[in-house]
Formats: C-alpha cells, sequence, structure tokens
C-alpha cells in the first residue's frame, strides 16, 4: 500500500493562522475525495480534548480531525504541553502525563521523544491518502534550532513541502517572509515550495507589486493571497480573538470571567453562536457589570486563578452578585474554586490549602491521577434556580486534576463508560460541573437561554436551536470554499504530488 503525501503549514510567526489553513486544506483534500489526517509533532495548549480511548489531545488537531472528517486521535498531537506556570508545562505523551517539567529540563529531553513522535506519523502515513502537518511557532527560531521535532525538523522527517504562510494583519508580512527565509539553513529553505499571505482586507491590486517582488527575491512562488475570514471555530489558545471582540447585542449577557490560566474555555462557544446571547470576557471587577449569568470556566491552576480572583477583587464581586440572586456556573476548575475548600497535600498545583467562595457545598483534594473520560448524561434538575434545565441532555468529557466531594444535590447525572454516576452540584443560583462541553448539544443551550429569558421576564427565544457539531461543519465548509477561491490550487496539487520535501526523502 503507498504512503500517504504530505504537506506541511508553517507560518512566520505564532498565531499567523497555520491551525485553520491546515483545517480547511484538511476540509479541502476530503471534499476531493482523500482520505485526510491532520499532525501536529508538538502543541502547546491548554485547550485538550478528551479522545474515546479517555487519552489527552490538543483541541486543534481535533478541530483539524473534524473538518478531515475523521475520529480524533492521539497520534496525530503525540506531544502535548500544558503550561503551568511561566516557566514549566504538564508534558503529555501520546495521550498519557508524563510529567511536570521545567522549560530546560523538556528542552534538552524533547530528543528522546522523537520515536514517539516518528512512530505516531508512520502508523498515520499507512492510513491515510494525505496528511497535513501543521508547525509551531516559527521556523526561524534559531535558538531553537538543535532538536527541533515540530518545523523543519518534522518536515524533513516526513519528507513533506511546506507552505510558509505570513499574517499580514500584523504587519511586516513581507519583511516576515523575507527574514523567515534568510534565516533558515540552505536544506531548510528547499522544504518551502510556496508563499500564503493570510488575513488580508482589502483590494488585492494593491499588494501586486509586492508579491511579484517578494517572489523575485525569495525565488518562492505565492500561492495566494487569503482574506481576513470570520469564521467561528475552535482556537487552540489564549491568543484567541474572542477574548477581545465585543458580542454583538442580545437578550442575554453572559460574563465569563477571563482566568490567567484559562483552559478549556471553547466551553463557551457554544453560548456565544447562540442569537440571543451577548457573550464577553471579562478581567476586572470593573468589568462585570450586571450580567444576566457569569460563568467561571477552566483553568490549568485553580488555586492560584482564585488567588488572582480574590487579590484583584473580581472573587468579591462575583460574590457580591450571587448574594444578589445572580446565577453563576461554573466548569471543571470554576467548578471547584466554587467549592468551600480546596486541598493540595501532594503540591499537584501550589501545594497547601485555601478556602473556596463558598458558593457550592463541595470540597476538593488534588490528586496527581487525572481523571480523563468521555461522559453523556443530563441535567437533574433537582435543586436551585438551574432546576429549569431538568432533562437537558449532556455529551461531553471530564479532564481534571483532583477528587470533589459533594453533600448537596447533585447537577448531573451522567454515564462515564463505568455506570451512571452523579457529577456537580447546585445549590440556589449556583451550580457547577465538571463536563466539558455541557451545552455544546443544541437543546441544551436553548435551553439555558431560555432559563435566562424567563428569569427577565422575556419571551422565550424564536430562534431555531443550534447544535455545534452541525455548526462548526458548516464553518469547515466556509473556510474550504474560502481557500479553494483564494488559494492557487492547481499549485498545491502540484506540490503535494511531487512531494520529496526532506533530506530523508
Amino acid at each position: 500500500m503507498p504512503k500517504a503525501k504530505s504537506i506541511m503549514i508553517q507560518g512566520t510567526m505564532s498565531n499567523a493562522g497555520k491551525s485553520l489553513l491546515a483545517a480547511g486544506l484538511c476540509r479541502v483534500f476530503r471534499r476531493a475525495g482523500y482520505r485526510v489526517a491532520p499532525f501536529k509533532s508538538q502543541n502547546m495548549a491548554l485547550n485538550s480534548f478528551i479522545t474515546r480511548e479517555g487519552l489527552e489531545m490538543g483541541r486543534a488537531q481535533v478541530m483539524q480531525a473534524q473538518a478531515a472528517g475523521v475520529e480524533p486521535s492521539v497520534r496525530m498531537n503525540p506531544i502535548l504541553l500544558k503550561p503551568t506556570n511561566d516557566a514549566g508545562s504538564q508534558v503529555i505523551v501520546n495521550g498519557e502525563v508524563l510529567g511536570v517539567m521545567p522549560a530546560m529540563e523538556y528542552y534538552r529531553r524533547k530528543k528522546e521523544l522523537l520515536p514517539e513522535i516518528e512512530k505516531a506519523y508512520r502508523s498515520l502515513e499507512e492510513e491515510f491518502d494525505v496528511i497535513v502537518l501543521e508547525g509551531a511557532g516559527s521556523p526561524a527560531e534559531i535558538n531553537l534550532r538543535e532538536n527541533d521535532i515540530v518545523n523543519m525538523g518534522m518536515a524533513d522527517l516526513a519528507g513533506a513541502p511546506v507552505l510558509l504562510v505570513g499574517d499580514i494583519d500584523r504587519g511586516g508580512v513581507f519583511a516576515a517572509l523575507y527574514g523567515t527565509l534568510a534565516l533558515l539553513q540552505p536544506w531548510e529553505r528547499d522544504l518551502v515550495k510556496a508563499l500564503v499571505i493570510n488575513k488580508f482586507r482589502g483590494d488585492k491590486k494593491l499588494l501586486e507589486p509586492g508579491l511579484v517582488q517578494i517572489e523575485e527575491l525569495t525565488g518562492k512562488p505565492v500561492a495566494g493571497v487569503v482574506p481576513y475570514a470570520r469564521l467561528d471555530l475552535d482556537d487552540e489558545d489564549s491568543l484567541s480573538e474572542r477574548f477581545r471582540k465585543k458580542g454583538r447585542a442580545g437578550r442575554v449577557e453572559i460574563a465569563v470571567v477571563r482566568l490567567p490560566r484559562i483552559s478549556n474555555f471553547t466551553d463557551c462557544n457554544a453560548l456565544e453562536m447562540q442569537e440571543d446571547v451577548s457573550l464577553r470576557y471579562v478581567s476586572a471587577p470593573g468589568e462585570l457589570g450586571q450580567p444576566d449569568l457569569v460563568l467561571l470556566p477552566g483553568t490549568k491552576n485553580t488555586m492560584a486563578d482564585l488567588r488572582w480572583m480574590r487579590q484583584n477583587g473580581l472573587e468579591a464581586k462575583v460574590l457580591q452578585y450571587a448574594a444578589a440572586g445572580g446565577p453563576v456556573f461554573g466548569i471543571c476548575g470554576g467548578y471547584q474554586m466554587m467549592g468551600e475548600w480546596l486541598s493540595d497535600p501532594e503540591g499537584v498545583e501550589d501545594g497547601g490549602e485555601l478556602a473556596g467562595m463558598g458558593l457550592l457545598p463541595v470540597r476538593t483534594v488534588f490528586t496527581p491521577q487525572k481523571t480523563r473520560t468521555r461522559v453523556e448524561g443530563g441535567f437533574t434538575g433537582k435543586e436551585g434556580f438551574f432546576a429549569g434545565m431538568a432533562g437537558a441532555p449532556v455529551e461531553g468529557y471530564e479532564i481534571h486534576m483532583g477528587r470533589t466531594v459533594a453533600s448537596g444535590a447533585p447537577l448531573l447525572r451522567i454515564d462515564a463508560g463505568g455506570g451512571e454516576k452523579d457529577d456537580g452540584a447546585a445549590a440556589g443560583n449556583c451550580a457547577g460541573t465538571y463536563v466539558h462541553g455541557v451545552f455544546d448539544r443544541g437543546e441544551t443551550a436553548a435551553r439555558l437561554v431560555n432559563l435566562l429569558l424567563r428569569a427577565k421576564g422575556l419571551a422565550p427565544s424564536a430562534a431555531p436551536a443550534l447544535d455545534r457539531g452541525q455548526y462548526v461543519e458548516q464553518q469547515y465548509d466556509r473556510l474550504a470554499d474560502v481557500l479553494e477561491e483564494h488559494l492557487d490550487m492547481g499549485m498545491i496539487y502540484r506540490i503535494l504530488e511531487r512531494g520529496r520535501g526532506g533530506r530523508n526523502a
């Protein structure tokens, strides 16, 4: 059986749009009849996902797998780094936690992980027709060139030709493209087969003199100028533009606390897409205002982020809001901090003990073992404000450190593959759960919106219930349409067919 052809997306910098362009090409190739898989050898992000096997991988490769129409597999992202602080990360290999390492220790040891990366890639190579690889950051980080396993080193291993992407929205795109190529070694420059300019706004005719000159200066053709496309797809990390943009006007306003170590904030996307919802992120007491719901999202360090809320005054504002009857909902780390007490006897996070917000009758003890499981079930409707959610279906996943004991009414009844169990807690106008994706089902998100509308004395939403899964399928097709219109797909197919990108090819 012939091995898969490959093509790799690298960028001149972080957030150049590599993840979305890779997802778009996955959908383009899928629509052309190919069996396609994404691949990123090493991903650094706090947005992760649990596969059907209970393994953890980066959310960006999940998005790309969905665009390709295939089941996400940790082989598509064999190494995931989840920053725990400014100098270290939890290292996850093939979906399992290897440990927490300072940056220098990981840098010294990462070459040891190359066999795991190659094994994962070769297994995909045997099963698919096309593999769309994604790099990380920039290949021109010359201080990190030695033992590179994610950019040119990976392209070389895979024999993958490279499309180099520059972000024109930030300015200086021609300098970024030229400078990146200038810093590469000759064999690395040879891997780059074409350039792509991304996030363009305006009249392309104004760019044409620059396009001609950059081709002359670099000897690389420009494969296309991709316009700034407003698509609603899962973001990879805290560079997300969602944090900065203002939500549209809606009859229901939801305020999400933007924690410093916020993770899996994609839980909010299903609410943000509802027509009657205006959703915004807040990071200071003065920004909270009087929303209809406060949502505390997941975090990679619950105790540190609760201290941050306590120190900057946001906790006091949320407590005042809750005391006045405002509904508060926590997910994962947000659920943990809403409890009465947090204990970390083994130093999984910061160590020691910390009083929680006292909004829910739960206590959490952190342990080194990570819970990773897919779940399905529904709201119980046994207590308080969120009793109006009774019977609403839930499908998602748990991913957390720590055991939480609740003494009040459960919020959900779920099946995690080993029988049914209670999850979360509800008390008065407050509730929390460990389940990520708790509102992803369209009817469940719509139920919450109508619950909030009813609390304001407003009529139910007339908008159709939007299911997140169906909605993102439409977004992938829109993304593929944009790429097919604005990229020279003939050139890209020729690059794909010729392959022979690396020294080992």
